[in-house]
């Protein structure tokens, strides 16, 4: 337990983290358990990728999803409407946006965003939804992902101003796994 607690002495970013996600996930939670069908889940898995203990990295993390996110919408509606639930649809629509992502917009931070968006809006459709109800649900589960990212980056920032941290981690006792 000392190793513990002379670790977070000497790097508070871990505890900044864990009171982001705990302040954020309990938002989320309470917000979007109000509204009718909504599932805080997306939104929490997105918030958790986009929380940061230093706003600017949360800044980056939150452009990138962003981006990569409105690439894998676009991708994964065009795939439904022209695809449907096919078999092909799914493997082939990933693939596409993971290509545009890392070679035509080339947004490097949470890169990955993109397919995965793709996948939550034709999951939609794999679970027999007719097509205009699977782009419904699609496009609101990407509304709920980046709803997850916004609340991600404001609670980071609202964190930070009530108790800021430095922006590097003291040269001396570095944080090892």
């Amino acid at each position: 337990m000392g190793a513990i607690r002379q670790r977070v002495r000497a790097d508070l970013r871990g505890v900044h983290l864990a009171l982001n996600v705990f302040v954020a996930t309990s938002l989320l939670w309470l917000v979007l358990r109000q509204v009718e069908g909504l599932n805080p889940i997306w939104a929490i898995s997105s918030m958790l990728a986009s929380c940061d203990p230093h706003v600017a990295d949360a800044f980056k993390n939150v452009r990138g999803r962003v981006i990569n996110a409105m690439i894998g919408c676009a991708t994964g509606l065009v795939f439904l409407i022209l695809g449907g639930s096919r078999d092909w649809t799914l493997p082939t629509a990933l693939a596409t946006t993971a290509f545009l992502s890392s070679y035509i917009v080339r947004v490097p931070v949470m890169w990955r965003q993109a397919p995965i968006t793709a996948a939550i809006v034709i999951a939609s459709a794999l679970e027999k939804h007719t097509k205009m109800a699977s782009i419904h649900l699609g496009l609101r589960r990407v509304a709920e992902v980046l709803f997850g990212c916004f609340v991600g980056l404001f609670v980071t920032w609202l964190i930070s101003k009530i108790w800021p941290l430095p922006e590097s981690p003291p040269a001396s006792a570095p944080v090892r796994p």
